[in-house]
């Protein structure tokens, strides 16, 4: 499976696969218009025309961003795609000259697996809570906060 930049075309299904796992309370809804607003932040994986998995990075500051929208459809688990898509998450961040990359998860030892480390989420920067003010769970937030830093690396 190779990992892309997401397409236009894909903002439909992304939009239904988010929402499953969000449906079930296993991560934050999207509404479609916010897929297609940020369609350039995502990377998916197509089986064919059918998107299997998707997830996104977005820029929040000079040096720091967030994956988000990690989703790969349950007959796909286990093949390691959600790994691949973080992968390309933070060689896009690196490439980009980011040093520091957080997520906000409902299944943080996916990504301690990934050499993220959880923080109190009042240690992230002030910018990111641009986004949680709209959220229905703000301020009452229970997801877990990790972060994932580049400084010192050759």
């Amino acid at each position: 499976m190779k990992i892309e930049k997401a397409r236009i075309s894909d903002a439909a299904q992304m939009h239904q696969l988010i929402n499953h796992f969000a449906d079930r309370g296993e991560m934050l809804p999207r509404p479609l218009s916010e897929i297609y607003e940020n369609i350039r932040d995502y990377f998916v994986v197509r089986d064919g025309e059918r998107v299997v998995a998707c997830a996104a990075l977005h820029i929040n500051w000079v040096d720091l961003a967030e994956i988000k929208s990690l989703a790969v459809a349950e007959d796909r688990q286990r093949e390691g795609l959600g790994e691949q898509l973080v992968r390309a998450c933070l060689d896009e961040a690196r490439g980009l000259g980011i040093t520091t990359v957080f997520c906000l998860t409902y299944k943080p030892a996916f990504f301690e697996k990934l050499k993220f480390s959880q923080v109190e989420k009042l240690e992230l920067p002030h910018k990111v809570w641009s986004e949680c003010y709209r959220c229905s769970k703000f301020p009452n937030c229970d997801e877990v906060a990790l972060i994932c830093r580049f400084e010192g690396e050759a």
